[in-house]
């Protein structure tokens, strides 16, 4: 063999390099050409699937979109049917006893912002770990720390999560509603907002009371259906009994007869009879029924109208013992006499022990 045969066979010698330097790799237009032509490759081979995944997400996420504004629409046309509903019997006799406007248009608005935000919730909630499907994602992790922190949170924030089913469930049997008047335990008052967290009371003496919705117990709804006005009056035993109820049916006839009363009188106003007899007194008891929340200013207006019709009639009307004034006690006439002395009587002890000592004569010797 010649020797550029072997040359040629043992291949082109390697190049010297300085020793302790690196050698510095180009790349050249041929491996740029290969990289591209591997990237095409790559797309050619994998864009349909890419394409599938997106159009899929597009897909989902309008559906959802859609649906949660169909949701949210026919939710809204349900909460406006509804105070319609309210507004067309507003001015009729049943609304006026039956329905309060305000009471309802909150009622609705609160039922309807709660089932918007569940309604929200659930679409959008189902359309995002659909998405995450989509993208071959394991939700098995996500939901189980999901399902942690939903319970320490839930843990945490009791009290919170308490008043907020308290006050759905509230709205949604309808306990009550602005314009009631209502004891909720912890305070009481006319309900001036309700909310699914906290209702407002407005007291007696103007202040206004804030009371969690899971801290109500117990409900005592003063202003539905229909409310009490009793009053009871008490007279001497001797009373001639026929003509005091002669004298009180003459009061409720007027009572009942004249405005504003015989509106909120929702019946006539009743003797009932004898409420107790004792030695010297005896209570009557006068009851009607009346419209909800009015029965305090019926109770007075009657006080009032049986007192006058009372003193008109001779008819003392009496509160129990009454007490009588003290006297004063007649003066003791041994007063300002001396306690007699232990000195006065001369067989006393101390008499005698005081006594001045007698000499005693000598006896004369014998």
């Amino acid at each position: 063999m010649s020797l550029p045969a072997v040359l040629l066979a043992a291949g082109p010698s390697p190049s010297p390099s300085p020793s302790g330097s690196a050698t510095v790799t180009v790349p050249t237009l041929q491996d740029a050409q290969q990289s591209a032509n591997q990237a095409a490759s790559w797309v050619e081979q994998n864009w349909s699937t890419w394409l599938a995944i997106g159009l899929r997400v597009l897909l989902i996420l309008v559906i959802a979109g859609v649906l949660r504004v169909v949701v949210r629409r026919a939710i809204t046309k349900l909460i406006d049917r509804m105070t319609r509903t309210v507004q067309a019997v507003d001015g009729t006799a049943l609304g006026g006893l039956l329905v309060n406007a305000e009471r309802r248009r909150q009622r609705a608005a609160a039922i309807g912002s709660v089932l918007r935000s569940v309604a929200s919730f659930v679409i959008l909630g189902t359309a995002a770990l659909m998405v995450l499907a989509t993208f071959q994602i394991n939700l098995a992790p996500l939901l189980a720390s999901a399902g942690v922190a939903g319970v320490a949170i839930g843990f945490g924030a009791r009290n919170l999560v308490t008043d907020f089913l308290s006050g759905v469930f509230m709205i949604l049997e309808d306990q009550y509603g602005v314009g009631d008047t209502i004891d909720a335990g912890v305070a009481s008052g006319e309900v001036i907002e309700v909310g699914l967290r906290v209702t407002k009371l407005r007291g007696d003496n103007g202040a206004i009371w804030y009371v969690r919705n899971g801290e109500v117990k117990r409900i005592g709804n003063l202003s539905q259906g229909w409310a009490t006005a009793g009053v009871d009056v008490t007279v001497r035993a001797d009373e001639d009994l026929d003509r005091m109820k002669a004298t009180l049916d003459e009061v409720a006839e007027k009572m009942s007869k004249e405005e504003p009363w015989n509106e909120l009188l929702w019946s006539p106003v009743e003797v009932l009879g004898l409420d107790s007899v004792l030695i010297d007194s005896m209570v009557v008891r006068v009851s009607a029924r009346t419209m909800p929340g009015k029965s305090a200013a019926v109770e007075r207006e009657l006080r009032w109208r049986i007192k006058r019709a009372f003193d008109a009639a001779d008819i003392p009307i009496v509160g129990g013992a009454t007490a009588t004034p003290e006297e004063d006690p007649a003066p003791d006439p041994s007063a300002a006499v001396a306690a007699p002395s232990a000195f006065s009587n001369s067989a006393s002890p101390q008499a005698e022990a005081a006594a001045p000592i007698v000499p005693q004569r000598p006896v004369p010797k014998q």
